[in-house]
C-alpha cells in the first residue's frame, strides 16, 4: 500500500495534468491569438487566491469516433467559486485549449453544477464562454447538455445575476445561454456570436461576410444590441465585469450593495441651468446631467453603442446602486423608437427583479415617426415599455428635464405608470404635443384665415406655450410633485430614494403576466 506521501505527490501530479490544461502547444497558440487562458481570466476576474476549483477530475465517456483515445484535461470547462471584492461569485471558464472548449456530456454536466451551486447560495453566475461549439463525436448527448443549460439561465433569471463573457466564438445554439442572462461582455477582434457562420450563409444566401462583419463585438454592441458591453481587450473586460456585480446584489432577495458616500448628499450643482438649453430644439448630452447629479460623478452606461437615443446604466445616489433610464436629445432628438424601447423595458424589468430603485430623466418629443417604426412594431415594442415600468414596484422616481409629449410622456415612468415622485425643472413641458404642432391642429383654420398667417402661427405656438408646455399645469393637476431649480437636482433626489426606501407595494397574485415580446 503506498503511503500518505507517496498519495499526495499522485494528487499533485494529477492536479498539474489538468491545470497543464491543452498542453504548452496550444496555450502558446491561444496567446498568439491575442487570449488569455481560463485560468488566466478567472485569476483576474477573482480577488487574488480566492477561487476555489470543483469537478478537476471529471472525464468524458464518449467512445465514438476515436474518442476513446481523447484526453480532455477537466472536459474543457473550469468550474468553482470564489470572491469579488469579497462577496461571493461562482463561475465557469471554457477552456479553449482542450478540444477546442467543445461542449459535450461532462462539460455541460460541470456547468449544470456550478449553476446549481450558485442558486443554491443565492450568488451571482459569471460564464466565460470560448468555445468551437458542440462536440460533434457526442451528437444527442451534447445537444441535451446544451438544454439543460437553457433551462436552468431561465430557472435563475430574475433569481441570481447572470453574467455572459464572450471570449473567444459562440456559435449555433452555444449563443442561446448567453442570450438568456442578464449581461453580455464581448471582446473587440477575439469574440463572435452568431446562429449561422459565416460559411452557412454564404452556401444558403450567396452573401459573403467575415466573422468579425456578422458576429463580432463591434456588431453585436452597435447593431443587434446582443452584447451591453464591449472592451477593447480581456483585461479590461473582466475589470468592468467586477465593476458592474459591485452595483448589483448577490440575489434577488438582497438589497444591492450600498457603499460609504463621500460626496456631499447637499451638493448644490449649478452648471445643471446651463446644460439643458431652454430652447427645446436645442440638443445636449444627458450623459453630462447623469454626472453632476450622481455620487462623484461615477456612471455605468450599460449598451452604450446601441439605441444610442436613449441611455441606461447603473450610478449611486447616497451610496445606494440606481438605475437610470434618460432619453438621450442628442440622437434622433431623444425619441423612444422600437430599439429604444427593447433596451430601456429589459433594463428596467432587471432593476426590479433586484431591487435596484429606478430614476428616470425625460426629455422626448415622442415616438419616431415613419413606415420603417410602424412595420417594424413600434406599437408591440413601445408598450414593452409601459409594461416594464408599470410592473416595476421599485422606488421611481422621474425628472422632467424639458420636454415630455403625448405617449413617450406617459411611457418615461410618468405619475400614471407608478413613478413615486416626479420633479420638473421650470423649463419642462408637459403636453399632448408640442406648442408648434398643437398650434397647427387647434388653430389651423384660423391661420389659414389670417391676413398674415405666419405671424399669427407664431403669436398662436406663444400662447399654447406659456399655457401648456410648462410644468404648471402638470403640477396643478398633481401629475409633477415639485417643480425644482436644476441647480437643486442632487438633494432632492436624495430626499425622494431616502424617503421611498422603505417602499412596500403589494399586487394581484398571478402566474405571470403576458409581456407585449
Amino acid at each position: 500500500m503506498p503511503d500518505i506521501t507517496e498519495l499526495i505527490e499522485q494528487l499533485q501530479a494529477a492536479r498539474e495534468r489538468v491545470r497543464a490544461g491543452g498542453g504548452e502547444k496550444r496555450v502558446a497558440k491561444q496567446h498568439e491569438a491575442g487570449k488569455l487562458t481560463a485560468r488566466e481570466r478567472l485569476n483576474l476576474l477573482f480577488d487574488e487566491g480566492s477561487f476555489i476549483e470543483l469537478d478537476m477530475f471529471v472525464k468524458h465517456r464518449c467512445t465514438a469516433f476515436g474518442m476513446e483515445d481523447v484526453e480532455a484535461p477537466g472536459e474543457g470547462v473550469i468550474t468553482g467559486y470564489g470572491s469579488i471584492d469579497g462577496r461571493l461569485v461562482y463561475a465557469f471558464a471554457q477552456d479553449f485549449t482542450v478540444i477546442g472548449g467543445s461542449l459535450g456530456e461532462m462539460h455541460a454536466a460541470k456547468i449544470c453544477k456550478v449553476m446549481d451551486l450558485a442558486m443554491k447560495a443565492g450568488a451571482p453566475l459569471v460564464g466565460l464562454n470560448d468555445s468551437g461549439g458542440a462536440r460533434i463525436q457526442e451528437g444527442v448527448d451534447a445537444l441535451n447538455g446544451y438544454g439543460n443549460i437553457f433551462f436552468r439561465n431561465t430557472m435563475a433569471s430574475g433569481v441570481i445575476p447572470q453574467i455572459s463573457v464572450i471570449m473567444g466564438p459562440s456559435a449555433g445554439g452555444a449563443v442561446y445561454s448567453p442570450a438568456l442572462t442578464d449581461f453580455v461582455f464581448m471582446v473587440e477582434g477575439t469574440s463572435q456570436m452568431f446562429i449561422t457562420g459565416p460559411q452557412v450563409i454564404k452556401a444558403v444566401t450567396g452573401e459573403e461576410v467575415s466573422p468579425e462583419q456578422l458576429g463580432g463585438a463591434r456588431t453585436h454592441a452597435t447593431k443587434s444590441g446582443v452584447a451591453h458591453f464591449k472592451a477593447e481587450n480581456e483585461e479590461e473586460c473582466l475589470a468592468t465585469v467586477r465593476r458592474l456585480l459591485s452595483f448589483l446584489p448577490s440575489n434577488n432577495m438582497e438589497d444591492p450593495p450600498r457603499v460609504k458616500c463621500e460626496d456631499p448628499i447637499d451638493r448644490m450643482e449649478e452648471r445643471l441651468r446651463d446644460i439643458v438649453p431652454t430652447d427645446p430644439n436645442k440638443p445636449y448630452d444627458v450623459r453630462d446631467v447623469i454626472r453632476l447629479v450622481v455620487d462623484a460623478g461615477d456612471f455605468l452606461e450599460v449598451h452604450a453603442g446601441w439605441a444610442q437615443n436613449l441611455v441606461v446604466g447603473f450610478c449611486r445616489i447616497s451610496g445606494m446602486p440606481v438605475g437610470v433610464v434618460a432619453n438621450q436629445p442628442r440622437t434622433l432628438a431623444g425619441c423612444l423608437d422600437i430599439n429604444a424601447s427593447d433596451k430601456a423595458s429589459r433594463f428596467v424589468r432587471f432593476c426590479d427583479a433586484f431591487n435596484i430603485p429606478l430614476l428616470t430623466l425625460v426629455d422626448t418629443p415622442g415616438y419616431l415617426p415613419g413606415t420603417d417604426q410602424e412595420y417594424g412594431g413600434i406599437i408591440r415594442h413601445g408598450a414593452k415599455l409601459l409594461y416594464a415600468f408599470s410592473e416595476a414596484t421599485v422606488p421611481k422616481i422621474t425628472v422632467i428635464l424639458r420636454k415630455a409629449y403625448g405617449g413617450a410622456y406617459l411611457a418615461m415612468c410618468s405619475r400614471s405608470l407608478g413613478a413615486d415622485q416626479v420633479l420638473a425643472w421650470p423649463q419642462a413641458e408637459v403636453a399632448v404635443m408640442g406648442p408648434e404642432g398643437a398650434a397647427n391642429i387647434i388653430f389651423r383654420d384660423e391661420i389659414a384665415r389670417a391676413d398674415d398667417p405666419a405671424a399669427l402661427r407664431r403669436e398662436k405656438i406663444a400662447a399654447y406655450r406659456e399655457q401648456f408646455a410648462n410644468p404648471y399645469v402638470a403640477a396643478s393637476r398633481g401629475y409633477v410633485d415639485v417643480i425644482v431649480d436644476p441647480a437643486e437636482t442632487r438633494p432632492q433626489l436624495v430626499a425622494a430614494f431616502a424617503a421611498m426606501s422603505s417602499k412596500r407595494e403589494a399586487r394581484a397574485a398571478r402566474k405571470h403576466g403576458n409581456l407585449p415580446v
